[in-house]
Protein backbone atom coordinates (compact mmCIF):
# COMPACT_ATOMS: atom_id res chain seq x y z
CA UNK A 1 0.00 0.00 0.00
CA UNK A 2 1.30 3.29 -1.02
CA UNK A 3 1.93 5.82 1.71
CA UNK A 4 2.19 9.49 1.61
CA UNK A 5 3.11 12.66 3.68
CA UNK A 6 3.58 15.95 3.60
CA UNK A 7 6.35 18.08 2.79
CA UNK A 8 7.32 21.70 2.60
CA UNK A 9 8.90 22.64 -0.29
CA UNK A 10 10.44 25.90 -1.38
CA UNK A 11 8.98 26.39 -4.95
CA UNK A 12 10.82 29.30 -6.10
CA UNK A 13 13.10 32.13 -4.40
CA UNK A 14 10.44 33.36 -1.76
CA UNK A 15 7.47 31.27 -2.15
CA UNK A 16 6.93 28.12 -0.04
CA UNK A 17 3.98 25.00 -0.66
CA UNK A 18 3.26 22.05 1.28
CA UNK A 19 2.75 19.27 -1.18
CA UNK A 20 1.85 15.62 -0.73
CA UNK A 21 4.47 13.01 -1.12
CA UNK A 22 4.98 9.60 -1.39
CA UNK A 23 6.83 7.55 1.22
CA UNK A 24 9.45 4.67 -0.13
CA UNK A 25 8.93 1.24 1.42
CA UNK A 26 10.74 0.70 4.03
CA UNK A 27 13.15 -1.28 4.49
CA UNK A 28 14.86 -3.76 7.49
CA UNK A 29 17.60 -1.23 8.04
CA UNK A 30 14.94 1.68 7.69
CA UNK A 31 12.88 3.47 10.20
CA UNK A 32 9.32 5.27 9.58
CA UNK A 33 9.67 8.69 12.21
CA UNK A 34 6.43 10.85 12.54
CA UNK A 35 7.28 13.96 13.01
CA UNK A 36 6.55 15.88 16.52
CA UNK A 37 8.39 19.37 15.25
CA UNK A 38 11.18 20.37 13.87
CA UNK A 39 12.96 23.90 13.37
CA UNK A 40 13.68 26.81 11.21
CA UNK A 41 17.59 27.56 11.43
CA UNK A 42 16.78 31.28 10.50
CA UNK A 43 19.88 32.01 8.90
CA UNK A 44 20.48 29.27 6.51
CA UNK A 45 17.47 28.85 6.22
CA UNK A 46 16.11 32.23 5.28
CA UNK A 47 19.15 32.94 2.46
CA UNK A 48 18.08 29.33 0.83
CA UNK A 49 14.50 30.94 1.00
CA UNK A 50 15.38 34.05 -0.79
CA UNK A 51 17.40 31.97 -3.36
CA UNK A 52 21.05 33.35 -2.00
CA UNK A 53 22.88 30.52 -2.48
CA UNK A 54 25.92 30.90 -4.60
CA UNK A 55 26.20 28.67 -7.04
CA UNK A 56 29.37 27.79 -6.08
CA UNK A 57 28.09 26.50 -3.44
CA UNK A 58 25.25 24.25 -4.56
CA UNK A 59 27.03 21.34 -3.60
CA UNK A 60 28.47 22.11 -0.09
CA UNK A 61 25.20 23.29 0.87
CA UNK A 62 22.91 20.54 0.27
CA UNK A 63 20.92 19.29 3.41
CA UNK A 64 21.60 15.55 4.28
CA UNK A 65 17.75 14.36 3.19
CA UNK A 66 17.47 17.67 0.97
CA UNK A 67 15.00 16.94 -2.24
CA UNK A 68 15.74 18.95 -5.48
CA UNK A 69 18.16 21.45 -6.33
CA UNK A 70 19.02 25.51 -5.37
CA UNK A 71 17.61 27.67 -6.01
CA UNK A 72 14.47 25.64 -6.53
CA UNK A 73 12.19 23.68 -6.04
CA UNK A 74 13.93 22.77 -3.22
CA UNK A 75 12.82 20.60 -0.39
CA UNK A 76 15.29 21.86 2.69
CA UNK A 77 15.50 21.50 6.05
CA UNK A 78 17.50 19.80 9.06
CA UNK A 79 16.17 19.95 12.35
CA UNK A 80 13.69 17.37 12.68
CA UNK A 81 12.45 15.57 15.88
CA UNK A 82 10.01 12.56 15.66
CA UNK A 83 8.71 9.49 17.18
CA UNK A 84 9.92 5.80 15.23
CA UNK A 85 6.63 4.32 14.50
CA UNK A 86 8.41 1.14 12.48
CA UNK A 87 11.65 -0.09 12.74
CA UNK A 88 14.35 -2.15 14.55
CA UNK A 89 12.73 -3.22 18.01
CA UNK A 90 15.15 -1.30 19.79
CA UNK A 91 14.04 2.22 18.04
CA UNK A 92 10.24 1.79 17.84
CA UNK A 93 8.43 4.60 19.81
CA UNK A 94 11.64 6.31 20.18
CA UNK A 95 11.88 9.90 20.21
CA UNK A 96 14.64 10.80 17.86
CA UNK A 97 16.53 13.87 15.97
CA UNK A 98 16.96 13.82 12.35
CA UNK A 99 18.68 16.22 9.39
CA UNK A 100 15.58 16.23 8.00
CA UNK A 101 13.73 18.42 6.45
CA UNK A 102 10.21 19.57 7.44
CA UNK A 103 7.39 16.66 6.51
CA UNK A 104 4.93 14.84 8.29
CA UNK A 105 6.47 11.35 8.44
CA UNK A 106 9.43 10.51 6.74
CA UNK A 107 11.66 7.01 5.75
CA UNK A 108 15.39 7.11 6.55
CA UNK A 109 18.21 4.37 7.48
CA UNK A 110 17.90 3.86 11.01
CA UNK A 111 21.79 4.96 11.79
CA UNK A 112 21.01 8.44 10.23
CA UNK A 113 18.46 9.01 13.56
CA UNK A 114 20.03 9.83 17.22
CA UNK A 115 17.70 9.38 20.06
CA UNK A 116 16.84 11.95 22.41
CA UNK A 117 17.62 11.26 25.87
CA UNK A 118 14.95 10.92 28.20
CA UNK A 119 16.14 14.63 30.15
CA UNK A 120 15.89 16.28 27.05
CA UNK A 121 12.10 17.31 25.80
CA UNK A 122 11.49 16.75 22.44
CA UNK A 123 10.35 20.21 21.52
CA UNK A 124 13.74 21.52 22.72
CA UNK A 125 15.65 18.88 21.27
CA UNK A 126 14.93 20.94 17.84
CA UNK A 127 18.00 22.91 18.54
CA UNK A 128 20.30 19.97 18.37
CA UNK A 129 21.86 20.78 15.06
CA UNK A 130 22.66 24.25 16.62
CA UNK A 131 24.16 23.07 19.59
CA UNK A 132 26.16 20.59 17.04
CA UNK A 133 27.36 24.05 15.49
CA UNK A 134 28.19 25.36 18.74
CA UNK A 135 30.00 22.24 20.16
CA UNK A 136 32.34 22.16 16.99
CA UNK A 137 32.61 26.17 17.28
CA UNK A 138 34.45 25.70 20.60
CA UNK A 139 36.46 22.38 19.38
CA UNK A 140 37.69 25.07 16.73
CA UNK A 141 38.74 27.92 18.87
CA UNK A 142 39.51 26.08 22.01
CA UNK A 143 38.70 28.32 24.83
CA UNK A 144 41.30 28.54 28.19
CA UNK A 145 40.38 28.78 31.60
CA UNK A 146 39.93 32.28 32.38
CA UNK A 147 39.40 33.43 29.05
CA UNK A 148 37.50 37.04 28.53
CA UNK A 149 35.53 36.33 25.46
CA UNK A 150 32.58 37.83 23.46
CA UNK A 151 30.13 36.50 21.11
CA UNK A 152 28.94 39.08 19.03
CA UNK A 153 25.61 38.18 17.34
CA UNK A 154 22.88 36.95 19.11
CA UNK A 155 21.29 35.13 17.36
CA UNK A 156 20.69 31.38 16.80
CA UNK A 157 24.32 30.19 16.77
CA UNK A 158 25.74 33.22 18.69
CA UNK A 159 23.49 32.32 21.65
CA UNK A 160 24.19 28.66 21.84
CA UNK A 161 28.16 29.01 21.65
CA UNK A 162 27.39 31.84 24.25
CA UNK A 163 25.28 29.08 26.49
CA UNK A 164 27.81 26.54 26.13
CA UNK A 165 30.89 29.11 27.06
CA UNK A 166 28.97 30.17 30.17
CA UNK A 167 29.88 26.86 31.28
CA UNK A 168 33.18 27.20 31.23
CA UNK A 169 35.26 27.44 34.69
CA UNK A 170 36.37 31.22 35.01
CA UNK A 171 35.44 32.52 31.52
CA UNK A 172 34.11 36.08 31.37
CA UNK A 173 31.71 35.86 28.38
CA UNK A 174 29.77 38.34 26.87
CA UNK A 175 27.00 38.61 24.37
CA UNK A 176 27.32 41.46 22.06
CA UNK A 177 24.35 42.60 19.70
CA UNK A 178 22.79 45.66 18.60
CA UNK A 179 19.33 44.09 19.40
CA UNK A 180 18.91 45.55 23.65
CA UNK A 181 15.91 42.93 23.25
CA UNK A 182 18.82 39.97 23.11
CA UNK A 183 19.44 41.36 27.15
CA UNK A 184 16.79 39.30 28.65
CA UNK A 185 18.12 35.80 26.45
CA UNK A 186 21.70 36.35 27.56
CA UNK A 187 20.62 36.77 31.48
CA UNK A 188 17.91 33.56 30.85
CA UNK A 189 21.91 31.55 29.31
CA UNK A 190 23.51 32.98 32.11
CA UNK A 191 26.25 35.83 30.55
CA UNK A 192 26.15 39.28 30.09
CA UNK A 193 25.08 41.46 27.82
CA UNK A 194 26.12 44.75 25.75
CA UNK A 195 25.74 46.59 22.70
CA UNK A 196 28.28 47.02 20.06
CA UNK A 197 29.79 50.27 21.33
CA UNK A 198 29.72 49.26 25.29
CA UNK A 199 31.30 46.01 24.95
CA UNK A 200 34.33 44.54 26.82
CA UNK A 201 37.65 45.11 24.82
CA UNK A 202 40.96 43.53 25.27
CA UNK A 203 39.60 40.16 24.94
CA UNK A 204 41.43 36.49 24.33
CA UNK A 205 38.59 35.28 21.88
CA UNK A 206 35.75 37.00 20.03
CA UNK A 207 33.28 34.20 18.29
CA UNK A 208 31.31 36.33 15.77
CA UNK A 209 27.57 35.09 14.36
CA UNK A 210 26.31 38.36 13.27
CA UNK A 211 26.53 37.99 9.63
CA UNK A 212 27.42 41.74 9.29
CA UNK A 213 30.14 43.69 7.69
CA UNK A 214 30.00 46.07 11.12
CA UNK A 215 29.30 42.91 13.41
CA UNK A 216 33.26 41.28 12.00
CA UNK A 217 35.09 44.81 12.36
CA UNK A 218 33.66 45.69 15.63
CA UNK A 219 35.28 41.71 16.61
CA UNK A 220 38.63 42.68 15.12
CA UNK A 221 38.61 45.95 17.57
CA UNK A 222 37.78 44.20 21.02
CA UNK A 223 40.80 41.58 20.81
CA UNK A 224 43.96 41.71 22.47
CA UNK A 225 46.86 41.94 20.92
CA UNK A 226 47.55 38.17 19.39
CA UNK A 227 43.75 37.68 20.36
CA UNK A 228 41.45 36.09 17.63
CA UNK A 229 38.34 35.86 16.02
CA UNK A 230 36.27 32.90 15.33
CA UNK A 231 34.02 33.58 12.34
CA UNK A 232 30.78 31.39 11.97
CA UNK A 233 28.89 33.42 9.85
CA UNK A 234 27.87 32.55 6.56
CA UNK A 235 27.43 35.52 3.94
CA UNK A 236 26.09 33.55 0.72
CA UNK A 237 26.63 35.40 -2.14
CA UNK A 238 27.57 39.07 -0.39
CA UNK A 239 30.97 40.36 -0.10
CA UNK A 240 32.68 41.79 2.91
CA UNK A 241 35.22 44.87 3.36
CA UNK A 242 36.81 44.35 6.66
CA UNK A 243 39.76 46.74 8.23
CA UNK A 244 43.04 44.76 7.24
CA UNK A 245 45.16 47.81 6.93
CA UNK A 246 44.77 49.50 10.46
CA UNK A 247 45.85 47.73 13.29
CA UNK A 248 45.70 44.17 11.86
CA UNK A 249 48.89 43.35 10.67
CA UNK A 250 50.71 45.33 13.96
CA UNK A 251 48.51 43.48 16.71
CA UNK A 252 49.08 40.18 15.16
CA UNK A 253 45.43 39.23 14.75
CA UNK A 254 44.00 36.11 13.67
CA UNK A 255 40.67 35.70 11.80
CA UNK A 256 39.70 31.66 11.61
CA UNK A 257 36.85 30.46 9.90
CA UNK A 258 34.56 27.81 11.67
CA UNK A 259 32.29 25.38 9.77
CA UNK A 260 29.85 22.42 11.27
CA UNK A 261 30.18 20.39 7.91
CA UNK A 262 33.19 18.85 8.83
CA UNK A 263 34.58 17.58 12.74
CA UNK A 264 36.92 19.97 13.69
CA UNK A 265 40.26 18.93 13.10
CA UNK A 266 41.19 19.46 16.83
CA UNK A 267 38.54 16.63 17.53
CA UNK A 268 38.54 14.52 14.06
CA UNK A 269 40.52 11.53 15.24
CA UNK A 270 39.04 11.04 18.34
CA UNK A 271 35.10 12.11 17.64
CA UNK A 272 33.05 11.33 14.45
CA UNK A 273 29.84 13.34 13.54
CA UNK A 274 27.82 10.87 15.21
CA UNK A 275 29.49 11.56 18.72
CA UNK A 276 29.56 15.43 18.05
CA UNK A 277 25.67 15.28 17.70
CA UNK A 278 24.93 12.81 20.80
CA UNK A 279 26.98 15.01 22.75
CA UNK A 280 24.89 18.31 21.23
CA UNK A 281 21.56 16.55 22.44
CA UNK A 282 23.32 15.59 26.41
CA UNK A 283 23.57 19.34 26.79
CA UNK A 284 20.66 20.14 26.03
CA UNK A 285 19.37 18.49 29.46
CA UNK A 286 20.27 22.66 30.28
CA UNK A 287 17.05 24.38 30.28
CA UNK A 288 18.33 27.57 30.28
CA UNK A 289 18.56 26.88 26.17
CA UNK A 290 14.60 27.16 26.27
CA UNK A 291 15.76 30.76 25.50
CA UNK A 292 16.80 30.08 22.12
CA UNK A 293 12.85 28.62 21.30
CA UNK A 294 11.23 32.11 20.80
CA UNK A 295 8.27 31.58 18.81
CA UNK A 296 6.16 28.34 17.32
CA UNK A 297 3.79 27.81 14.82
CA UNK A 298 2.04 25.18 13.48
CA UNK A 299 3.29 22.85 9.94
CA UNK A 300 0.86 23.89 7.75
CA UNK A 301 1.50 28.03 8.73
CA UNK A 302 5.35 27.33 7.64
CA UNK A 303 4.31 28.71 3.56
CA UNK A 304 3.78 32.11 5.56
CA UNK A 305 5.83 32.24 8.65
CA UNK A 306 9.20 31.64 6.25
CA UNK A 307 8.69 34.84 4.04
CA UNK A 308 7.87 36.44 7.61
CA UNK A 309 11.22 35.51 8.96
CA UNK A 310 13.08 35.96 6.44
CA UNK A 311 12.21 39.44 5.83
CA UNK A 312 12.55 40.08 9.49
CA UNK A 313 8.68 40.76 10.63
CA UNK A 314 8.59 38.17 12.62
CA UNK A 315 11.72 38.49 14.67
CA UNK A 316 12.77 34.70 16.17
CA UNK A 317 16.24 33.01 17.16
CA UNK A 318 14.90 29.28 16.46
CA UNK A 319 11.00 29.45 15.15
CA UNK A 320 9.49 25.93 16.07
CA UNK A 321 7.21 23.67 13.61
CA UNK A 322 5.02 21.74 15.56
CA UNK A 323 3.06 18.97 13.94
CA UNK A 324 -0.40 17.68 14.89
CA UNK A 325 -1.72 14.16 15.83
CA UNK A 326 -2.21 12.70 12.72
CA UNK A 327 1.42 14.22 11.43
CA UNK A 328 -0.28 17.62 10.27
Amino acid sequence: MTRTARAFWLDSPGRGVIRDVELPVRGADEVLVRTLFSGVSRGTETLVFRGRVPENQYAAMRAPFQDGDFPGPVKYGYLNVGEVEEGPRELVGRTVFCLYPHQTRYVVPAAAVTPVPPAVPAGRAVLAGTVETAVNALWDAAPLVGDRIAVVGGGMIGCSVAALLARFPGVRVQLVDADPDRAGVAEALGVGFARPADAHGDLDLVVHASATEAGLARSLELLRPEGTVLELSWYGDRRVALPLGEAFHSRRLTLRSSQVGTVSPARAATRGYADRLALALDLLADPALDALVTGESAFTELPDVLPGLAAGDIPALCHRIRYGGDGD
